[in-house]
């Protein structure tokens, strides 16, 4: 493991790029669209016929639903989120998995889909291996984890790396098609947690080297418009 996923898609795609150019950079308290036909998401609120940003970010409109993708700050665990994790020790009842966040989350045996003896707990997972988990539960203290679902579980090999939090959408696109076409073009398995860490597999090491560059190509450019085509100009240099 070195620490250094015709018709019908044309349309989905105009959206994409059409999404993307009504995309700006927005700080808190400004006015990112006007009218009764806007509903508010993550990171606005409605002040009279206005949608106003909350945080610090990229404003998106899709559909009649505002939202702001912020572009600073550290994560947030919720329930239901996929994040990526490294072992950090083990316990009688499971794993403590450090997951960038400040709370202790801990994936207990029963979480785990398949019988595991007490005394050969290091055998399944053991300190320092990278896993991707479920958050199943978030309490005061202390995030409860699972990789009963499919696709979650221990990573062999590959690169695990991190980067900002609030930038995961972008890296991931809409409907998963920012990460497809990184997939696509450099041939690797990729996972993308929602805590920032990406873990990435492919079948010779400058496969990695180049799906890792693209990923911090799109972080250093996450407030850009039209985001897609750069990407894929970017890729076709590379060749």
């Amino acid at each position: 493991m070195r620490n250094e996923e015709f018709e019908n898609e044309e349309i989905e795609q105009e959206v994409e790029v059409e999404s993307e150019k009504e995309r700006k950079v927005v700080i808190p308290g400004e006015v990112i669209v006007k009218g009764h036909d806007y509903l508010p998401g993550e990171n606005t609120e409605k002040r009279g016929d206005s949608i106003v940003a909350l945080r610090y970010g990229l404003a998106e409109e899709f559909r009649g639903l505002v939202k702001v993708i912020p572009l600073s700050g550290i994560y947030t665990p919720r329930r239901g989120n996929v994040v990526l994790g490294i072992v950090s020790n083990l316990t009688f009842n499971g794993w403590v998995i450090d997951v960038g966040a400040p709370d202790r989350a801990f994936l207990p045996l029963m979480e785990v889909p398949r019988f595991v003896n007490k005394n050969d707990i290091a055998e399944v997972m053991d300190i320092g291996d990278a896993v991707a988990v479920k958050i199943w539960s978030v309490k005061r203290r202390s995030i409860d984890l699972s990789i009963k679902s499919r696709g979650l579980g221990k990573l062999e090999d590959g690169m695990i790396f991190k980067i900002n939090p609030n930038k995961v959408p972008r890296v991931i696109g809409r409907e998963g098609s920012m990460v497809s076409l990184i997939k696509e073009e450099t041939g690797c398995n990729i996972t993308v947690g929602q805590n920032g860490y990406i873990w990435i597999k492919g079948e010779k090491v400058e496969d990695e080297i180049l799906a890792k560059n693209a990923i911090m190509f799109i972080t250093e450019r996450s407030f850009v418009s039209g985001l897609t085509d750069k990407v894929k100009e970017w890729f076709d240099k590379q060749k």
